[in-house]
């Protein structure tokens, strides 16, 4: 029986043996293979479709792993796995031991960096050509894969500079296809639109090509070397580039799925001295019609805003606060959808604030916005904003600026891995003076705290919620402003569940009280400051177990433990229990079978209380 194409693509070197049409063969293939895996298991499926022409291209020109290639940000590199071996390996995707959704240095040598925060594959360009230039010998071309979106970013700007002046031997592949996540906000990558869509410079190349391929064998060369000539015809309207002003030559724009001229182009650079940049234009889903007709987001992963969940509560509860509120405005950093910012976009659309990959930008700006009399709302996901804590802490909290900071994907988040996890906000936040910290355990508490944040003018306040869909509570079990709720009354072991960690607390309650041990059970709901009544009812127990899903060290518990062995208050003070997550990566796998592991379930939590009551 016939094996596929991309059956027999076990390494790099097996592509070299394909001719023109066996390629264009495999791509349909790779293109085929990445839709009926994400839609089996999830994953980044318009970045992947984009870059399927670019990485095949890549591959037949350099060595890898002798070469270095860097992929920014990771979520694009599906072809670079397929095509380092791993093709068989994808049925595992993002599932519990199975492969992982971004590079991964434990699965592959082709794999360098595991980046799946964007911006930063320039930064570690330049050190790895550093580290080539002193170690001297045979050198190894180091190639950055960055995307346009990728660009918006700081630190992007900060590698490009850095590498410009040192003069680093690096080839950048800027792989545009004008989004991020959504859209490009940038005007970096308005000024590559402009180069790209200048009409004398579509003329003018379309006439050089008609022009050319009238001339008999002649021809057939020039046209071969009018890529090269691109450049020098683009300057004729522009005195000099934002790239070659910084010391890094620029190349293009080359279309991004002709394979026979990315393999010239990337062939002719890759011997060249210093930092030069190639830039590729590609369209995000290309090959599956549903990913090239999402106007939102080229269906760049499979993933939306579920009926339900707590982001659907938040969306639902910041149009109402800003129907009332004239002066609320909402900031993303490059991911209105997800999210959940579009419907208040639509809704209001002077009033939402795209920034782009720039985390530390978008909080320092809402700083100002609120110095000026604004009331900005900062909608990003928990793991993005650890990016921009010196902001949060100097620019924000410094001043007493009432920015409301809204944490999505707090806790542990599951498939996406390590990097996706969001672990640090609460062990961070609680650190900056003046913030308060609030954990919604439903969909109706998150719309209330949202509201009792917007009351606060003193200073900062950060509301954080999983990625899980959010139950559904009566009127009677919604606290209120900075106090806790008590759910059960014990008189034995007390339980101080944050956010959606009350659910398993009462049913770690509810199997304790089968045992016959009696046990409280308090939603702590604002983490920073603490309910000093919710302190006050746990001291008097035998036993405190805290249960969150941040890291256990330096969080809610371990502020919890050191009030009640610091109370002051007469009688023996109770065995503490502090229930999280370890300091340490968590690998990619299913967010109930990680808390579990974790001891942060029913069974985790009666076990906890056990010990803590057996001291």
């Amino acid at each position: 029986m016939d094996t596929s194409l991309l059956e027999r693509i076990t390494c790099p070197a097996d592509l070299r043996r394909l001719d023109a049409d066996e390629l264009g063969e495999l791509a349909e293939e790779i293109r085929q293979f990445i839709v009926e895996t994400v839609q089996a298991t999830g994953g980044h499926l318009g970045s992947n479709l984009g870059v399927v022409e670019l990485t095949l291209a890549l591959h037949r020109v350099f060595d890898s792993p002798r070469d270095i290639i860097l992929w920014d940000t990771g979520h694009q590199a599906y072809v670079h796995k397929m095509l380092t071996g791993r093709t068989g390996d994808f049925k595992t995707l993002r599932q519990p031991g199975g492969l992982s959704g971004y590079p991964s240095r434990e699965e592959s040598p082709h794999d360098w960096i595991e980046n799946s925060h964007a911006s930063t594959v320039l930064g570690y360009a330049h050190g790895l050509a550093t580290a080539q230039q002193a170690s001297g010998g045979d050198q190894r071309r180091v190639i950055a894969v960055v995307g346009d979106g990728s660009l918006t970013g700081g630190v992007a700007f900060e590698g490009l500079n850095n590498l410009g002046h040192s003069g680093r031997s690096v080839t950048i592949v800027l792989n545009d296809n004008g989004r991020s996540y959504a859209p490009t906000i940038s005007r970096l990558s308005e000024s590559l639109i402009r180069v790209r869509m200048d009409p004398r410079y579509i003329r003018t190349d379309n006439q050089l090509r008609k022009v050319l391929k009238d001339i008999p064998w002649v021809g057939n060369l020039a046209g071969r070397a009018l890529g090269a000539t691109k450049a020098a015809v683009r300057e004729m309207w522009e005195s000099r580039t934002f790239f070659d002003e910084l010391g890094i030559r620029y190349f293009g724009p080359f279309d991004g799925h002709d394979l026979a001229e990315l393999e010239r182009v990337f062939g002719r650079v890759a011997g060249l001295d210093g930092p030069c940049l190639v830039h590729v234009l590609t369209q995000k889903g290309r090959g599956y019609a549903p990913a090239e007709n999402d106007p939102v987001k080229n269906m760049h992963d499979t993933s939306y805003a579920k009926p339900g969940s707590y982001t659907e509560a938040f969306t639902e509860a910041l149009i109402k606060e800003a129907e009332s509120r004239p002066d609320l405005v909402a900031i993303t950093a490059a991911m209105p959808d997800s999210t959940g910012l579009l419907p208040f976009s639509e809704r209001f659309p002077d009033r939402c604030i795209d920034v782009g990959i720039a985390e530390q930008h978008a909080v320092t700006a809402a700083a100002g916005m609120a110095m000026g009399g604004l009331r900005p709302v900062v909608a990003i996901y928990s793991t993005f904003l650890t990016r921009a804590m010196d902001q949060v802490n100097l620019d924000v909290g410094l001043h007493g600026q009432p920015v409301v900071f809204c944490l999505d994907r707090a806790g542990i988040t599951g498939d996406d891995g390590p990097s996706h996890h969001g672990v640090l906000d609460m062990v961070l936040l609680t650190k900056v003076p003046g913030m308060t910290v609030l954990a919604p355990s439903s969909y109706q508490e998150l719309q209330q705290m949202l509201h009792d944040a917007l009351e606060i003018t003193s200073g900062p306040v950060a509301l954080r919620w999983a990625k899980t869909a959010a139950p559904w509570v009566s009127e009677d079990q919604v606290g209120y402003g900075l106090r806790g709720r008590k759910v059960r009354e014990g008189t034995e072991v007390c339980l101080l569940a944050v956010g959606k960690m009350l659910a398993p607390a009462v049913e770690a309650a509810e199997a304790l009280e089968a045992e016959g041990v009696s046990a409280t059970v308090w939603d702590v709901r604002c983490v920073k400051p603490l309910d000093e009544d919710m302190l006050a009812d746990a001291a008097g127990h035998r036993a405190v177990v805290t249960i969150e899903d941040g890291w256990r060290e330096g969080g809610a518990g371990s502020s919890v433990a050191d009030r009640l062995a610091h109370s002051g208050r007469e009688g023996p003070v109770p065995a503490i229990r502090v229930l999280g997550v370890p300091n340490q990566y968590i690998p990619h796998g299913k967010p109930d079978e990680i808390l579990a592991d974790c001891g942060l379930d029913p069974t985790g939590i009666a076990t906890a209380a056990r010990q803590a009551l057996g001291d």
